[in-house]
């Protein structure tokens, strides 16, 4: 099949772009990965507010291992506007691919009036919709895969499911079908349980059976579930405008309607709790750990310090007092393992893995000797499918964990960029 040319935005260190292309490297053959099917990456934007030179640390390790001109470092708002303006280029793509953040998507003014849809400022949301309709409906992209918090499908706490029925209105306005499925890397044989939204969408003439889809979609095929017993139906507004003002509001506001699963067409949603099926090989923290010869001393934790460790990592119930009011409060929050378990996939890797100081987050593993070590920014490039050193490239080890705390699992790109190009195979068959 012909290649399919790919834009990745908020590209971080190219997680998207390691999932889909791959990357083959004759001098560092240890990093070299498969590609999910003839996919080019042929631009990337990647950009750290609020702009200054020393925060530019994720698209200058995307530089060093795709190339130089291989990222696009400025806002990407300011780009879209750039382009408009015929001040630069961008070249024409057949696939978008980004994670972007969760935020209050409402709408300021609807379809109906002058300029169309218009979003609040500074919603990285707005300019994923703009560079897809921004050279008209004769060269919008064919595919987009999005990837976000898993809260997504329930914000805000005021209107459930509210920003996610805007992000589906104007997919749905700009034609595309969908489908999103709320994926845990953990329960599908990778070593870290992480859980994030997975939305991909498509232009296709093909009329979706919606119930049949959730369990024989492209997510389906890429990561298997068990047949649902209940599947909800839901409408999405029009106008994404109507999202904002009325979707899921009054008694129902408490609950969202998406569930973990979801199709969407034309408009209309079949959604569904899940069951994972999988029965794969199953890898745990213990499989990325290196050895512990390689581990800098400033890794270990020092004895006199980790009563202060298993302080924060144990259960509390204690009064404390806001300092700024006086008002006395009972805080309270349960145990955490400590140390984490090396046998089963890890927890959630954050962007404050870094950092030699105490912390109720930050992940600490037993080694053979009793000591106590965190982990090192190797094994967190391995936790998240990146080869091992991905980040190594001159940045401090706090940038390189911050690095992979806001960065996805290359391998579920990888298996959704595989069941995509099966599909459609399928398609011109």
């Amino acid at each position: 099949m012909s290649e399919i040319k790919v834009a990745e935005l908020f590209a971080g260190v190219g997680g998207f772009r390691l999932g889909l292309e791959g990357y083959h490297d004759s001098a560092r053959p240890n990093m070299n990965l498969p590609s999910a099917g003839p996919y080019r990456t042929i631009w990337a934007n990647q950009w750290e507010p609020p702009g200054t030179e020393s925060k530019q640390f994720a698209a200058s390790c995307y530089r060093t291992r795709f190339g130089e001109g291989s990222v696009v470092n400025e806002d990407i708002h300011e780009v879209i506007e750039q382009f408009k303006r015929g001040e630069c280029e961008i070249p024409d793509v057949d696939m978008v691919v980004g994670g972007f953040p969760c935020q209050d998507y409402s709408v300021a003014k609807p379809l109906s009036q002058a300029g169309g849809i218009e979003g609040k400022k500074g919603v990285l949301w707005w300019d994923i919709y703009n560079f897809l309709r921004m050279k008209g409906p004769k060269k919008q992209p064919r595919y987009v895969l999005l990837e976000n918090v898993d809260r997504l499908l329930k914000s805000p706490a005021t209107q459930r499911g509210r920003d996610f029925a805007i992000i589906l209105s104007c997919l749905n306005e700009l034609g595309y079908s969908v489908e999103w499925r709320v994926i845990n890397s953990g329960e599908y044989g990778f070593p870290q349980r992480r859980k994030r939204t997975y939305i991909l969408a498509r232009l296709t003439g093909e009329d979706w059976n919606l119930s049949e889809r959730l369990t024989s979609g492209v997510m389906a095929e890429a990561f298997p579930i068990e047949q649902p017993e209940e599947i909800n139906y839901v409408d999405i507004p029009e106008d994404p405008y109507e999202a904002t003002q009325s979707f899921n509001k009054g008694a129902r506001a408490k609950v969202s309607p998406f569930m973990e699963a979801g199709i969407m067409q034309d408009g209309r949603c079949a959604t569904a709790k899940l069951t994972e099926a999988y029965s794969g090989e199953r890898l745990t923290l213990g499989d990325v750990l290196v050895n512990e010869s390689e581990v800098p001393e400033k890794f270990f934790i020092e004895p006199d310090k980790l009563p202060q460790w298993e302080y924060l990592k144990g259960a509390k119930r204690e009064k404390r007092v806001n300092k700024q009011t006086g008002y006395e409060y009972t805080y309270s929050e349960g145990a955490m393992a400590f140390p984490d378990a090396t046998n089963r996939p890890s927890r959630t890797i954050l962007t404050g893995e870094g950092g030699r100081g105490a912390s109720r987050f930050k992940h600490v593993i037993k080694c053979e000797d009793g000591r106590y070590r965190r982990l090192v920014p190797d094994e967190l490039d391995q936790l998240q499918g990146f080869p091992r050193g991905w980040t190594n490239t001159g940045m401090s080890d706090g940038r390189r964990a911050f690095c992979m705390g806001n960065a996805l699992v290359v391998g579920i790109p990888h298996r959704i960029g595989q069941a995509l190009i099966r599909s459609i195979e399928a398609e011109g068959a």
